[in-house]
């Protein structure tokens, strides 16, 4: 993908004003969106050469119940018509769920993953329809983290937000069960261990141990070790979500195993987080999810009639298994297939955009901050800075923050050029 289809953008991560909501009505919010709606409508002067602009949105463990309430409340012209499309798409009761459902049955995955991208989309659209934001023309390259991955093809034009529900929801169910057949095979839990290390030096090392360990080093031995380790036993690297952060997936007892043979005889200690999830995603036990990834991406939309994904889009996606654009309609069918198994390169995914795009406007779109921290580690940003900025949108009132903050950086060339 040319270089030229993308435009510029920036890195960090707001501070979120106060939480509390009971002194915001949906007037007061509605009243605000009128005059940015005027702001955000209008082009860049064409003498200026306003800096590339990155949307990306979150994966999965940001759920919550309640997280689409106050966008529900503050736009309702468009966010109950969207949570009505979702609820009949899949024809289950998931804006309840969203709603007021227990957390247990919000997290489970085949309802947090569909959930969380279609609480991103709505976000999306309430810029689009309420502010007048045009994302086609304001931003020039779209990502997500993992699960994310969804909502920038629905928000670059790729796919269709109903044809990427049931496609969501789909692989959601496969992947559960996978983990629930692995637990009566084993009897053992599975899961995500977050490794946090002190620099990109001991995050490196880190990451030769564990490749030694688990017998990937070398010539041939990362496909003998695949052929000989039943998927149930393989413990795999899911994430590089930055120059210090890993995330494993796996049996949990081999990780214990792994992270205390690191600790004994390899002189690594990094910090380890078990997270909330009891799916390993991202490792060869999803492999039925690939595998009926592949399929239903073959057949026509079941809405259009038409290939279930557009070519081109709107602007260049990102692919979390490569960590660059995705080069035409198959490969993007074939790595959004291996994103099940294989490991996310988000880290690559941020320096490339960064260093080689040179994006200096990042947008996080979505329910959680941990996309919007991840970013703004990696690219040295907090809020709006000169030439750009890293914002994120997980509450109505960081609208106001955001618009002003590309406002302010509009045309402000980069200085690298």
């Amino acid at each position: 993908m040319a270089s030229k289809a993308l435009r510029p953008a920036v890195r960090p991560r707001l501070p979120i004003p106060n939480t509390t909501t009971s002194h915001i009505r949906p007037r007061d919010l509605n009243c605000r969106c009128t005059a940015k709606r005027r702001c955000y409508s209008s082009e860049a002067p064409a003498s200026k050469r306003r800096p590339k602009t990155a949307l990306f949105f979150p994966g999965q463990g940001v759920q919550r119940v309640g997280m689409a309430d106050l966008w529900v409340s503050a736009f309702p012209a468009t966010a109950k018509p969207l949570l009505d499309e979702i609820d009949s798409v899949l024809q289950i009761p998931l804006s309840t769920i969203i709603a007021s459902g227990s957390n247990a049955v919000l997290t489970q995955t085949e309802n947090a993953q569909p959930a969380i991208m279609a609480v991103s989309v709505l976000v999306m659209r309430i810029l689009e329809r309420e502010f007048g934001f045009a994302t086609g023309e304001r931003i020039d390259v779209v990502l997500g983290h993992s699960l994310g991955e969804f909502a920038a093809l629905v928000a670059g034009g790729y796919l269709r937000f109903d044809d990427a529900l049931r496609l969501v929801r789909t692989r959601a169910e496969v992947m559960a069960r996978c983990s629930r057949e692995a637990f009566e095979q084993e009897g053992s839990e599975f899961g995500m261990i977050a490794l946090v290390c002190e620099n990109q030096a001991r995050m490196e090392a880190l990451l030769d141990g564990i490749q030694e360990f688990l017998g990937l080093a070398g010539p041939g031995a990362k496909s003998d070790s695949a052929d000989d380790t039943p998927a149930v036993r393989q413990v795999m690297v899911a994430n590089i979500n930055s120059k210090n952060q890993i995330v494993l997936s796996g049996n949990v007892e081999r990780m214990q195993t792994l992270l205390a043979h690191l600790r004994q005889f390899g002189g690594h200690d990094p910090r380890s987080v078990r997270l909330k999830a009891d799916t390993p995603f991202h490792n060869p036990l999803m492999m039925p999810a690939q595998e009926t990834m592949k399929r239903v991406l073959g057949r026509k939309s079941g809405f259009s009639g038409g290939d279930m994904v557009a070519w081109p889009g709107l602007m260049p996606c990102i692919s979390n298994v490569t960590g660059r654009p995705f080069r035409d309609r198959e490969s993007l069918k074939d790595l959004l297939s291996r994103s099940c198994v294989e490991t996310v390169q988000w880290w690559s995914s941020i320096k490339y955009l960064d260093q080689e795009e040179k994006v200096r406007r990042w947008i996080g779109v979505g329910p959680g901050k941990v996309g919007r921290n991840l970013v703004g580690k990696e690219v040295g940003m907090k809020g709006a800075v000169k030439g750009g900025g890293v914002w994120g949108i997980t509450d109505p009132r960081e609208i106001e923050i955001c618009l002003k903050g590309l406002e302010d950086t509009e045309n402000v060339e980069d200085e690298e050029d």
